[in-house]
């Protein structure tokens, strides 16, 4: 352990308790909470190089597994109304809120196949069912989609804990909390495969302490606990998650009690323990957009929009309409392979990543259609990683083909610049005006192609891709 010390090095897949004490060691207490020293901290190479990561949303609502299928709820509420969007929400992880609503499609769903039976009952019966996880089995199949980071679930709104944690539920005690270390064992995996973890965590919304019943905006601004008692519980919470875990990405969601203020001390201990760490703006989404209060990346939600202009962004959304497992949804309301490809090179070429959700079934099984889309992202990235990972958004970020298929570009980590075709040419010749010159190839095929003018003559019409990508030197 000395010599890594003393050459400053550790890999990625070395201990991670070796790499946080190193890291600790190596940068004492650098980090403040004043905003200066927090807004110093630079986003990491690793995450803004890894472009592409899963999401995981596993909670004891996957016993009921049960939303109504729909548009997004931002688009419901541009549509319908906030009402709409919150209790008629597509979420199934918000399952226990949307039953509070008397006449709702989950209110009537819950009556007709459990009668009165309380959420709290799910709650066992999802232990229950996860005895049987296999954690390598997602590492397995995360490694294979080309992802290079994972972020899972702690602890969603219904507050359930998903490790053997030393702060229980004070309202629920430990019948809320899991006896299996699913985090630990979810890190063991991911790690395993050489991808970096982070913990999402839900620090605004808990219902166990208020604010169940949410039904608009205002109503899940004031459904946020700002008392001392349970500022104390999230951050005794987020101390043991990083002291356990050395988490890599802090993900919280909603809010943070103190109206975010409390989050500045939290945030220097974990630079101050991992100065490669991230966290998003959901602690205090007002004051980052305002400039006063901290993030090292906003995080859109279904929309591929940067948010903020000249700020690390990171796109997530589920693979279909809900994060959590929705056993209403087909294949018709999943998106497809093609349409999660195109997101990916979009949001790439823009400078963000992608943090794309899987949501597994009570026993931890991941259902087939979505493994399916997370294999042909990873087959698609053998390919064509090259133009994704550790690139930059290139000074001509679109153009379009002769056919009309959208063209973006990157920069990649080789200096060359990328050019993905988001479409299938009717022939082996792909015209794309306004072209970089210099000399051009196909990822796949190893020799040089012909140019005309803004013609490039493929060696074949790659009609079995999604997208097919130039690279340009």
């Amino acid at each position: 352990m000395s010599d890594l010390f003393h050459w400053g090095i550790l890999t990625d897949n070395a201990d991670p308790y070796l790499r946080t004490l190193f890291v600790y060691r190596t940068n004492m207490e650098k980090f403040t909470s004043e905003l200066a020293s927090l807004t110093s901290h630079q986003v990491p190479q690793w995450f803004d190089g890894a472009k592409f990561g899963i999401f995981v949303h596993w909670f004891p609502s996957t016993i009921p597994a049960f939303a109504p299928v729909s548009d997004d709820p931002f688009t419901l509420a541009a549509e319908k109304g906030e009402h709409e969007a919150f209790t008629e929400s597509p979420y199934s992880e918000w399952y226990w809120n949307s039953l509070q609503t008397p006449g709702s499609t989950v209110a009537l769903h819950h009556t007709e196949k459990y009668g009165d039976q309380p959420y709290d009952d799910f709650v066992p019966q999802f232990f229950e069912a996860s005895k049987g996880w296999q954690p390598e089995r997602w590492g397995d199949l995360f490694a294979a989609s080309g992802a290079k980071y994972c972020v899972m679930g702690t602890k969603h709104h219904d507050g359930v804990l998903l490790w053997p944690s030393d702060t229980p539920n004070p309202h629920k005690g430990s019948q809320w909390t899991s006896t299996r270390d699913i985090v630990g064992e979810c890190a063991e995996a991911v790690r395993s495969q050489g991808m970096r973890f982070g913990v999402y965590y839900s620090g605004g919304i808990d219902w166990t302490f208020q604010g169940l019943g949410i039904d608009g905006w205002s109503a899940l601004y004031n459904a946020i606990p700002q008392d001392d008692v349970y500022h104390a519980y999230v951050d005794a919470h987020y101390r043991e998650l990083i002291s356990r875990y050395s988490p890599d990405v802090l993900w919280n969601d909603i809010g943070y009690p103190g109206f975010g203020a409390g989050a500045a001390d939290l945030f220097a201990h974990f630079y101050n323990t991992n100065p490669e760490g991230v966290v998003n703006d959901r602690f205090d989404f007002l004051g980052v957009m305002q400039g006063s209060a901290h993030a090292d990346f906003v995080t859109p939600e279904y929309t591929t929009t940067p948010p903020m202009e000249g700020k690390k962004f990171e796109v997530c959304r589920g693979i279909g309409t809900s994060f959590g497992y929705n056993e209403q949804q087909n294949d018709l309301s999943y998106a497809t392979s093609t349409e999660l490809i195109h997101m990916l090179v979009n949001i790439v070429a823009a400078g963000g990543n992608f943090l794309l959700n899987v949501g597994p079934m009570a026993s931890g099984e991941i259902p087939w259609i979505q493994q399916e889309r997370l294999l042909a992202i990873g087959q698609w990235l053998r390919i064509n990683g090259a133009a994704i990972y550790a690139s930059t958004p290139h000074e001509d970020s679109q153009l379009t083909t002769s056919d009309g298929d959208t063209v973006r570009l990157t920069r990649g980590a080789d200096g060359s610049t990328y050019v993905v075709v988001l479409g299938r040419p009717h022939t082996n010749i792909v015209s794309i005006k306004d072209l970089p010159t210099g000399d051009t190839y196909l990822l796949g095929y190893d020799k040089q192609l012909s140019r005309i003018g803004d013609d490039v003559i493929l060696p074949y019409r790659p009609d079995s891709s999604p997208a097919f990508t130039l690279r340009i030197q």
